[in-house]
């Protein structure tokens, strides 16, 4: 991997990001207006609800997080 240990500890150790809390709570946002949907909703319906509850997040995210999380809507 080309990586030292000192900087593989360190990477290790460091505390998260606020990107990365963002991208959590965004991602259980996600799932949770997808469930409420009966699984119906793709990431433009899901985005217009977040959109709606106050959460501003771009389409393009939502269909991220829904693509890396094995979430599709069903037909």
């Amino acid at each position: 991997m080309n990586v030292s240990r000192i900087g593989y500890y360190k990477w290790l150790g460091r505390p998260e990001s606020n990107r990365e809390r963002q991208h959590k709570e965004w991602t259980g946002q996600v799932k949770e207006v997808y469930e409420r949907s009966r699984q119906i909703y793709g990431s433009p319906k899901v985005t217009q609800q977040l959109k709606k509850n106050g959460i501003s997040i771009s389409e393009r995210t939502v269909t991220r997080i829904m693509k890396a999380n094995g979430i599709r809507s069903k037909r």
